[in-house]
């Protein structure tokens, strides 16, 4: 039975969405083609109609998160970096990392990734820098960046320790006190 244009662009769209969510949860190695199929609600056998490999499929995935929409549309909004950096920092995106940043759940693994992976890392990240400058705090141009690279850079690094450590206090400090530093 032949699928509509409609129903692939559907079914590609839930195969990213199940990908990223698995994968930020357990990692690209411990999840399977199969297993991302049977979340989107596929066979296993229809997964390269879509992609030519899981590491196409993790390339598109990351670009898919981590790169804007044709429309334009951002997750940092203008002028409110703070809202931002306090639901990043929180409780809640730590305990959810399967709904949460790649940066922190996958950063790890992608630094020996294949290169077409890396490269989709590569403009996310220059995106995602060039983004927080247009917020961050600074009198020039250049401050701005410096400030939304250390402030980035501290709340990744805050939100990976706060996932690896086994004491809950500790955890939440380490969020508390990286958020109560920023200067972005």
């Amino acid at each position: 039975m032949k699928i509509s244009r409609d129903d692939v662009i559907r079914n590609r769209k839930q195969i990213l969405v199940s990908a990223a969510r698995l994968f930020r949860a357990r990692g690209f190695d411990d999840v399977s083609v199969a297993q991302i199929m049977s979340a989107s609600g596929l066979t296993h056998g229809a997964f390269y109609g879509y992609f030519n490999s899981k590491d196409d499929l993790i390339a598109q995935m990351l670009a898919n998160v981590l790169l804007p929409p044709p429309d334009g549309a951002s997750d940092v909004p203008d002028g409110d970096i703070h809202f931002y950096s306090s639901a990043y920092l929180s409780g809640k995106h730590r305990d959810d990392p399967g709904n949460g940043c790649p940066y922190a759940a996958l950063g790890s693994e992608i630094t020996r990734a294949p290169k077409a992976i890396r490269k989709v890392m590569t403009r996310a990240v220059r995106h995602r820098i060039d983004r927080l400058s247009t917020t961050a705090s600074g009198r020039t141009e250049r401050s701005r960046r410096r400030s939304a690279i250390a402030g980035w850079s501290a709340m990744v690094g805050a939100l990976l320790l706060a996932r690896i450590v086994d004491d809950p206090r500790l955890s939440n400090e380490i969020l508390a006190e990286t958020l109560a530093s920023l200067k972005i």
